[in-house]
């Protein structure tokens, strides 16, 4: 008990120090624990646990809670739990509210920085699982590309996932994860638990839309954007009035959006909803490649963009300007054929050409970048003609989202063995290398003369930033070649006839 006594109380002093709680709320909230806890006993004048930060604490009380059969040993149990403990010292989402706009009335920096400190000391954010993670940065023609191997996300034991079956029931409440009704929610099996999630109320264009972060953020600032509405997405004007409207209110971050079609588009097509944050991705920071003018918006600057994938670059000072400008792309976009790029609006009636725009303030202006997508699905290239081709695939098959497309590569865990057993058969042919990363490894061995502990882990990153600068070359559907270029052009010529 003396221990358990000790991890509360050790809780309770980290959110005072945090701001989470005053002083003066520490026997309430050590109370409110116990009662979560099923505990009815605490040993006063216990010693805190030094060096032990707040997700470190919930793992013991969590794991305590097992050992003595309040929960079962399931994460979908521990994270609700640890979830209703963080949430006795968070406010009520009005009073967070409250302090977001009356921070942001001095500043739009200072409210998110409020709010963004608020979701990690809340443990809503998982800092500690989040670490884990490889992050790097390799260099291409295009520019510093980011690469992160996603170590994150704890792995479902067997027994989860039976149990998830076991429990499919017609529960459509919330009806997806990113519905505002998961504020607040205790979770169940097969629905993480929100208990500690708040939401901040962010209208656009007169509509009711919310502003979170992501519990597993990829880059500083990894926030979620969504519609009050449970609706599917949609790229159309008014999504690139919402863009533009979001980055006047909040001028320190970009916002994007995911395609909303299959195969181009992102995971979650059934909600509306953008990812913004406070990051420089490589795509920002590139050139332009050449610029046009467009002869229905002359005084809008127009770009194309010196990057893997094919996009516009619109810019003007006035936001409503830039949205025609965009919607008149989109529209054009959506109807275009150019059979000898490869490239079909329709088979039959399904349509196969959108957008996927990102939105920023830049030099006073808002811009504009519209990434041309294409999901077209060949005999060659089932997966899709404009997604990674099958050679990539040991590396990355899975959909090309608005963080990819902008320069940040999400990789699967796997990666991480992989790429240990690859380093050391370079090295000294000891270790085993699954088949499909074979081909790469023998490129690697003839590419580089002299391999060595050293230079190794520089060489393997390198080689796979490569093939993740290859990933989104694929997804481009106008090719950086002499050949695509030109395809660029009779499209831009298309915008101007």
């Amino acid at each position: 008990m003396t221990h358990i006594s000790a991890t509360i109380e050790t809780l309770v002093n980290k959110a005072i120090e945090k701001d989470l709680i005053e002083a003066s709320d520490a026997v309430y909230a050590r109370n409110q624990i116990l009662g979560i806890l099923q505990l009815d006993n605490f040993m006063e004048g216990a010693s805190l646990i030094k060096e032990a930060s707040i997700p470190d604490l919930l793992e013991i009380l969590s794991q305590n809670a097992v050992e003595r059969h309040i929960i079962e040993d399931l994460l979908d149990e521990k994270e609700k739990i640890e979830s209703l403990i963080m949430n006795v010292f968070l406010s009520k989402p009005s009073e967070v509210n409250r302090d977001f706009y009356q921070k942001y009335n001095q500043s739009p920096v200072m409210a998110t920085d409020f709010f963004y400190q608020l979701s990690k000391d809340s443990n809503y954010i998982q800092t500690k699982r989040i670490a884990k993670n490889i992050q790097f940065q390799t260099a291409s023609s295009y520019g510093d590309l980011d690469i992160t191997i996603n170590l994150s996300k704890p792995e479902k034991d067997p027994e989860q996932i039976k149990r998830e079956r076991e429990m499919k029931q017609d529960i459509a409440y919330p009806k997806c994860l990113l519905c505002a009704e998961n504020e607040g929610y205790v979770g169940r099996i097969g629905h993480p638990a929100r208990s500690n999630h708040r939401i901040i109320e962010v209208p656009l264009e007169g509509e009711s839309w919310f502003l979170q972060y992501s519990p597993y953020v990829y880059y500083n600032e990894h926030s979620i954007v969504f519609a009050k509405d449970h609706r599917p997405m949609k790229i159309n004007r008014d999504a690139f009035s919402r863009l533009t409207a979001f980055v006047e209110k909040f001028p320190h971050y970009f916002i994007g959006s995911n395609a909303d079609l299959p195969i181009v588009g992102g995971s979650i097509l059934s909600h509306d909803h953008y990812q913004a944050g406070n990051y420089t991705f490589a795509m920002t920071k590139a050139e332009e490649e050449f610029s046009f003018t467009l002869h229905s918006f002359p005084d809008v600057k127009a770009a194309v963009v010196k990057w893997p994938l094919s996009v516009i670059r619109l810019q003007h000072p006035n936001r409503t300007t830039l949205v025609e400008a965009a919607d008149y792309i989109l529209n054009n976009w959506r109807a275009y054929t150019d059979t000898e790029a490869h490239i079909h609006a329709f088979s039959d009636d399904v349509p196969h050409n959108t957008i996927t725009p990102i939105a920023r303030m830049r030099d006073n202006q808002f811009e504009l970048d519209l990434v041309l997508r294409n999901n077209r699905q060949t005999e060659e290239h089932p997966m899709g003609l404009f997604h990674p081709h099958e050679d990539v695939h040991h590396i990355k098959k899975e959909n090309i989202g608005l963080i990819e497309v902008m320069g940040l590569a999400v990789l699967p865990p796997r990666l991480k063995e992989e790429l240990d057993a690859i380093k050391k058969h370079l090295l000294d042919d000891s270790e085993n290398v699954a088949d499909y990363h074979q081909n790469w490894v023998q490129s690697m061995k003839k590419g580089h003369s002299s391999i060595t502990k050293e230079n190794v882990e520089q060489i393997v990153e390198t080689e796979l930033g490569k093939k993740f600068e290859r990933v989104l070359e694929d997804a481009g559907v106008f090719k950086t070649t002499a050949d695509g270029r030109q395809a660029f052009r009779r499209f831009i010529d298309h915008l101007n006839a």
